[in-house]
């Protein structure tokens, strides 16, 4: 059973696939990449350009029946479960105390929420608001804060909110390289201080950003250990479930200069 826990399946939400058949076409690319299980993860409160993708849990579950139903009817093995991945915004403590609600979280268990930081920033709120989560009796995953410009050159910050209960979730394609070496290099060196929970596609296109989830896991099998592979595929099932699992104890993580240049 393979899991991916983060994606943009669903078409017509966000920045994912256009239409019908874009979906269709990156649910075939899943499957005969070996993956049988999705949570979509649709974008909300995200700033794209001039478009902020705003998605109420309510529009996700309902698509993600709908296109479970389609799946089904041009015989493809995926099954696909709801999520949402919320971005880290200016009035996100707001809706922690009024909206809680909005929060959906991982295959809807109301465990683990995602939470997709700014990459160009570290917003001053970013801590307290992951630690008032938890306080609602949520698990914040942070997606690939490998992208994030100030943790890049402060990981001992990932470190710390590891301790604290954060989980970290790291894109598949910066592991292989596909997004260049600087996001290689610092996700090698967080799976090397075994500060990643979870590795996961964040597919959008079955071309252009496609699910790299199994090359990733590959990766880390020739490149660490079967064990650590295993491991890490055994989270995301527990992400799925909504259920606990014991993280490996993180070692402390300074920065290295070659990040940046």
């Amino acid at each position: 059973m393979i899991v991916d826990i983060h994606n943009h399946i669903l078409y017509d939400l966000d920045d994912g696939p256009k239409n019908q058949e874009e979906t269709i076409l990156l649910a075939k690319q899943a499957v005969a990449s070996g993956i049988n299980h999705v949570i979509a993860t649709p974008h909300h409160m995200h700033q794209l350009n001039d478009h902020l993708f705003e998605n109420a849990p309510s529009t996700i579950l309902s698509m993600v029946e709908k296109v479970n139903q389609i799946l089904k009817e041009n015989k493809i093995p995926l099954t696909i479960y709801p999520g949402i991945e919320f971005h880290l915004h200016d009035n996100i403590q707001y809706d922690i105390q009024n909206n809680l609600d909005h929060f959906l979280t991982l295959n809807n268990t109301g465990k683990y929420i995602l939470i997709e930081l700014p990459s160009r920033h570290y917003p001053a709120h970013t801590e307290n608001t992951l630690y008032e989560l938890q306080r609602k009796g949520l698990t914040p995953v942070l997606a690939h804060p490998e992208r994030n410009r100030f943790l890049r050159r402060h990981p001992e910050r990932i470190f710390h909110m590891v301790q604290q209960g954060i989980l970290v979730q790291i894109t598949a394609g910066s592991i292989t390289g596909t997004y260049g070496r600087r996001l290689k290099s610092f996700s090698l060196h967080l799976l090397n201080h075994y500060l990643v929970h979870f590795v996961a596609s964040d597919a959008h296109h079955h071309i252009r950003r496609k699910f790299e989830l199994m090359d990733a896991y590959k990766y880390i099998e020739n490149n660490y250990s079967l064990e650590y592979r295993k491991s890490l595929e055994a989270n995301a099932i527990h992400a799925l479930a909504g259920t606990n699992f014991n993280i490996i104890e993180p070692k402390f993580i300074e920065k290295k200069l070659h990040y940046f240049f």
